[in-house]
């Protein structure tokens, strides 16, 4: 394998291990660390660390601070606002446009999963749902974003995702928010299913305007 070679696939997979590491939250919203912190953590050479960091800053997942090192992406406020804000915009588009494809395969699945989180919900069946609540939630944001059938689009939408995964580390999905989530996202789900784009578009603000308040925003 020639050398340029493996230095990009040491770029990938150091770039891979950081995307985990936000997303799972091994890295913590606003948490520093030395560039060698970071090394040991994703177990990656230095230069494909550096090259990592370098696509996460260009993301806004962190901030490079020279000769010091690495700081989280902070989940303040106003970020929180603006990636819930850049992720409504495109959920509606994405809506929008699996009406007008009638692209409708996958929404008794994605029912049925809602259904059944939020009666579990409702009868406080296990201590773990948040966790899975989080994947049913995923699950309907990620149906909308493939509807958007555009690599740009997507790849920022994943760029944000990453972001959303950060803020829902700082901010845990609690239990009583569960069973109001599920219902914000059911009525989308029938909107989609009714064809109905004014009804969908303004059942997304309402959820996007619902998860700002539970989580204390004005």
């Amino acid at each position: 394998m020639s050398q340029p070679t493996e230095s990009i696939l040491s770029a990938e997979k150091a770039q891979h291990a950081l995307w985990s590491a936000l997303q799972s939250g091994e890295l913590r919203d606003g948490q520093f660390l030395s560039m060698s912190q970071l090394v040991g953590i994703l177990e990656c050479p230095i230069a494909a660390v550096r090259e990592a960091v370098k696509q996460a800053s260009a993301l806004g997942l962190v901030s490079t601070l020279p000769k010091r090192g690495v700081q989280v992406m902070e989940a303040r406020p106003e970020t929180i606002r603006n990636c819930l804000d850049f992720r409504k915009v495109l959920d509606q588009e994405g809506a929008r446009r699996r009406i007008a494809g009638n692209a409708f395969s996958e929404l008794n699945a994605l029912r049925v999963q809602h259904d059944e989180m939020r009666l579990a919900a409702q009868n406080n069946s296990a201590r773990n749902l948040p966790p899975k609540a989080i994947e049913v939630d995923l699950s309907l944001h990620n149906y909308l974003a493939e509807g958007l059938n555009n690599s740009q689009l997507m790849a920022t939408y994943n760029a944000n995702r990453i972001r959303m995964a950060i803020i829902q580390n700082a901010r845990p999905f609690l239990q009583d928010r569960i069973v109001s989530a599920m219902e914000e996202h059911l009525a989308i789900i029938d909107a989609i299913e009714n064809c109905n784009v004014g009804i969908v578009v303004d059942a997304i603000q309402y959820h996007y305007e619902q998860t700002l308040r539970w989580w204390g925003i004005n």
